[in-house]
């Protein structure tokens, strides 16, 4: 890697000071050479250079510590493999609002390092993890008073953030979301029926905004889902189970080409799907009292 003339040269005086033991101008060199994104690493009577990472890199989940200052709203993405559409993603949010977006990485990082910056931070994490604890360390770690858990695959195509942030903070829905629907009780829960815009049983992480201490009440999502399908719906029933309410809205997104559904090994993606819904029936099936009265 080719290194900046005025780094390589920041570099020499600084090796420079520290060979007539001025120390404190080698440290005031040292951080001039952070501000400006590079380490320096003393080695025997010389140095060496290495430009700091943008992202931050974790050994794995529990590693990771509050990722923002706290915050009214945020948005968090899971990223696995398709980088190219987060980078979509991110600049139709950007073009309609500057919020801060969490976009948590379990593969590499690459193209994301281009949109990193004051409102837009990437984390990586080493140790291979599932859907379901990610998602849970977006909603322990990123302090804001609602939290949006979306997919890549969905673009803004206006604001949704205002009128879901007013329906958030009237304090009578616990989610909101884009896509949803009500369990069909006839063939005994083992589907849903998308009825439209108003209150639902479940809500789906295509675009679900969350009051962040009522989904951590709950337990959030959960731990053994390895993959997303299925782990949104029993996240809902669990909010509802507590007597969570929330609301299906119309909102100016759009859904290209989900490949976290269709791009993946469908073994595993049918395998998993089945794996979330059976807990789902295990757990909640025929407790309607929790569901919604609309039906």
């Amino acid at each position: 890697m080719s290194i900046p003339e005025n780094i390589w040269k920041l570099g020499e005086e600084r090796e420079k000071a520290r060979q007539v033991k001025d120390f404190a101008l080698a440290d005031r060199l040292r951080d001039q050479l952070a501000d400006l994104g590079w380490e320096i690493f003393d080695q025997a009577g010389s140095f060496e250079l290495r430009e700091k990472l943008r992202y931050t890199v974790v050994e794995n989940l529990r590693s990771i510590t509050p990722i923002i200052d706290p915050c009214e709203i945020a948005i968090a993405m899971i990223v696995q493999g398709f980088q190219e559409d987060v980078l979509a993603t991110v600049a139709s949010i950007r073009k309609f609002i500057d919020v801060p977006i969490i976009l948590l990485s379990l593969d590499e990082v690459g193209p994301l390092v281009e949109i990193i910056d004051e409102k837009t931070v990437v984390i990586k994490v080493i140790e291979e993890c599932g859907w379901g604890p990610a998602a849970n360390a977006l909603l322990q770690n990123v302090p804001s008073q609602f939290l949006v858990i979306m997919d890549p695959s969905t673009r803004f195509l206006g604001n949704p953030i205002a009128p879901v942030l007013t329906q958030l903070k009237e304090g009578i829905f616990s989610a909101v979301g884009w896509k949803g629907g009500l369990i069909n009780l006839e063939d005994e829960w083992r589907s849903v029926d998308d009825k439209g815009p108003g209150e639902v049983d479940v809500l789906f992480s295509y675009f679900i905004a969350v009051d962040r201490e009522a989904a951590l009440e709950v337990g959030g999502f959960n731990p053994r889902a390895l993959y997303y399908r299925n782990a949104d719906i029993e996240f809902s029933l669990r909010m509802r189970h507590a007597g969570g309410r929330l609301l299906q809205m119309d909102l100016p997104l759009i859904q290209e080409r989900h490949h976290g559904y269709h791009d993946v090994d469908p073994d595993f993606r049918e395998g998993q799907s089945k794996k979330n819904y059976d807990r789902i029936l295990e757990r909640f099936r025929g407790k309607n009292a929790i569901l919604s009265p609309r039906r």
